[in-house]
């Protein structure tokens, strides 16, 4: 509960700086003012709007980077609490003992005599 307000905050605070910074003029608007280019900036008083919107930039930069550091702070607690799950420890894989390739080869029985060396076949007789 407490995370997603902090999300709601971050995400409105992260909202709301990028729209003050498009809204606040450059530091050369005020030269061109000053010398009658332009209309002057009467709606947030005399002084214009770069104190107050400065000062409320200021402000949510400072929000923003406050709910940045609780939601680094939330996401390690998850981490952490994934790591005291306490899984069992990997088992070990068995690896089969390889068998000599003459073990491949199927021989039958009868071959396996003929092929001894005190079974000599009988030479074919000659007519």
């Amino acid at each position: 509960m407490l995370e997603t307000v902090v999300v709601v905050f971050h995400l409105l605070g992260a909202l709301g700086v990028v729209a003050l910074v498009l809204l606040q003029q450059g530091k050369g608007a005020d030269a061109g003012a000053s010398f009658g280019a332009g209309a002057s900036n009467t709606v947030f008083g005399s002084q214009g709007s770069s104190t107050f919107l400065s000062k409320f930039t200021a402000i949510l930069a400072a929000g923003f980077f406050i709910t940045s550091l609780g939601l680094g702070y939330f996401a390690k607690e998850k981490a952490h609490q994934l790591t005291q799950v306490g899984l069992p420890d990997p088992a070990v894989l068995e690896v089969p003992k390889q068998k000599p390739a003459s073990d491949d080869v199927p021989v039958l029985q009868e071959q396996k005599s003929a092929n001894s060396a005190t079974d000599v076949p009988p030479a074919p007789e000659q007519k």
